[in-house]
């Protein structure tokens, strides 16, 4: 690969150079993959997808766990919590489908589409499931549900036996599988695949296209998918702020108001995210309590603090550390799909205990707040436009 572009991250020119033996090329500047080597078949990812959406079967429709609870024998299937939260937290319930089985199944569906696209040229199709894999494949959670999982099997063993069901193994193949298509995909080479990017020299290039990653000269409309161009993704800042600001006020009652509410033989027991965590402290449950403490509080701050510091030094065009910030940006693109943990944990142990007066397990008020905050979080990190890190990066080093 040598065709001349412009990096989809900090929009250097740059000429990637690939060996022979397959290596990828990176962006010399905030070291990007602008380019992935080794061999590389379709056909290998259309065979992924197609065993994801097998096995989509058994992971839903199966048994994961069943405990034995007063001598009831209680299944727990993927959407079973969901569905018991549907009447009363309708919009926590779809957040919580949405993310372990909507949205992987519309990645892997997309991916099954664009190779049929290509090969019979649907080019509306094809841009379409180029979209989906683009902007879901973050939101698919497959991984943080089967933690989830395992900590909600921690918190019933006191109070039930616990059996593996089939629709665990066949999650937990679902998850491998998931974690090598995403690993494989790549948009460029789908749009490559498409349309090769036009030769062009460095100095030639001016624009980088958001939807088909293509690099051009000054044009109004992409000339590969024919999306609008723009040097920069327009509002981001505003954009960005906006859904930080609309977070900041929701982490106040997600943290305040009681997350869950646990009746035990009568007795009423309402737990916020941190005297959830104290509860499994104090029952020698140190590890989970950290895990929670991590995922629930640690991570929903220091996303909305990290990307305001990124906000505070684009607009105070701060000429420094660029590398550090674009590093910071990509941790915290990565860790934010971490808070839906506590919101699966929810779900499962919905499912489970709901014994009426004995045993009762529901979300507080604090579980929608804490819901709007991930979301928030995470469509904050997607609306900033990474080369406004870099705008005057040049500027400082002529």
């Amino acid at each position: 690969m040598t065709t001349a572009r412009l990096c989809p991250d900090c929009d250097l020119p740059v000429l990637p150079q690939v060996a022979e033996h397959g290596q990828s090329a990176y962006c010399p500047r905030c070291q990007s993959k602008l380019y992935r080597g080794g061999t590389f078949r379709f056909t290998g990812e259309f065979a992924i997808a197609l065993a994801c959406l097998i096995l989509f079967i058994p992971a839903h429709f199966f048994p994961m766990i069943t405990i034995r609870l007063f001598g009831v024998m209680i299944p727990a299937t993927l959407p079973s919590g969901t569905l018991t939260l549907a009447p009363d937290f309708p919009a926590v319930a779809f957040l919580i489908l949405f993310c372990s089985s909507i949205a992987p199944l519309l990645v892997c569906g997309s991916v099954l589409s664009a190779q049929y696209s290509l090969k019979f040229r649907k080019f509306t199709l094809f841009k379409r499931s180029a979209w989906i894999i683009g902007h879901l494949k973050h939101w698919a959670m497959f991984d943080v549900f089967l933690v989830s999982l395992g900590i909600s099997c921690f918190k019933v063993q006191d109070y039930a036996d616990i059996y593996v069901g089939p629709g665990l193994y066949s999650l937990v193949i679902l998850q491998i599988l998931m974690a090598l298509l995403l690993s494989r995909i790549s948009l460029t080479r789908y749009w490559e695949a498409w349309q090769p990017e036009t030769e062009h020299k460095l100095d030639e290039l001016s624009v980088h296209c958001h939807h088909c990653h293509m690099s051009q000269g000054t044009n109004s409309h992409c000339v590969r998918c024919q999306a609008p161009l723009h040097k920069r993704m327009p509002n981001s800042i505003q954009k960005t702020w906006a859904y930080l600001i609309a977070a900041s006020v929701f982490i106040f009652p997600a943290n305040l108001y009681p997350i869950s509410i646990f009746l035990n033989n009568g007795k009423r027991a309402e737990d916020t995210i941190f005297s959830g965590v104290a509860t499994l402290v104090k029952t020698d449950m140190l590890g989970i309590a950290i895990i929670i403490f991590v995922a629930s509080i640690v991570v929903p701050v220091a996303k909305i603090l990290g990307l305001a510091f990124i906000l505070l030094t684009i607009q105070f065009k701060r000429q420094v550390n660029h590398l550090q910030r674009m590093k910071l940006y990509r941790f915290i693109q990565w860790i934010g799909k971490w808070s839906m943990m506590d919101l699966f944990v929810i779900s499962i142990m919905v499912t489970l205990i709901d014994r009426d007066q004995l045993l009762d397990f529901t979300p507080g008020p604090g579980a929608i707040a804490f819901g709007v905050v991930v979301v928030l979080t995470m469509l904050a990190a997607e609306s900033l436009d990474s080369r406004l890190i870099w705008d005057n990066y040049e500027q400082r080093t002529k």
